[in-house]
């Protein structure tokens, strides 16, 4: 039996999370503004730099591990970003980016565990009014998600990007916090 254990990454996870986000680019390229090509040739020290902590943004990392007395093994089958808005006439609002489970590790609760860790972290920093996530308009299952938890549609903008010669939608949402 399995369980997931959410915490921030740091710079020292960073081959872990770099493997992770290379995997989600590559197998899901229309969940990710950014693409394989571009950021395989990150180096290890630019992507620890992400990772680096941060009053304003946190990555999280859902840890698949073993139950307490079996071996103790643990691997990286999620992650998910998280940036408070630089300019003070936004800082009210946080912003979900690279939010990423492993195929293998789906239906176990790490994305929603990301999720409301996430909104925790916002919660926590002070002043932060609203979270905001893009998905992918055509993404079902993370739309659930993110209904499931709290978050609501508020635009759908048409050809967000391109991927393949094939123009995407986005879905634009947020949570208010009260």
């Amino acid at each position: 039996m399995r369980h997931v254990h959410i915490r921030p990454l740091t710079p020292t996870d960073a081959a872990a999370y770099h493997a992770l986000r290379l995997r989600g680019l590559r197998e899901a390229p229309t969940a990710f503004a950014s693409s394989y090509e571009e950021e395989c040739e990150y180096t290890l020290d630019f992507v620890a730099g992400r990772l680096a902590p941060s009053p304003s943004q946190v990555v999280l990392g859902a840890f698949r591990s073993a139950l307490p007395g079996a071996d103790g093994v643990s691997d990286l089958a999620g992650i998910a970003g998280m940036y408070r808005e630089p300019h003070r006439k936004l800082a009210h609002r946080t912003l979900i980016w690279g939010v990423f489970v492993a195929p293998d590790a789906r239906r176990i609760g790490a994305a929603r565990a990301l999720i409301d860790g996430l909104v925790g972290h916002a919660r926590a920093m002070g002043g932060v009014q609203q979270v905001h996530l893009s998905v992918n308009a055509a993404n079902a299952p993370a739309i659930a998600l993110y209904q499931a938890a709290g978050f609501t549609s508020f635009c759908v903008e048409r050809h967000f990007m391109i991927v393949d010669g094939v123009p995407q939608d986005e879905m634009h949402m947020s949570l208010a916090l009260r």
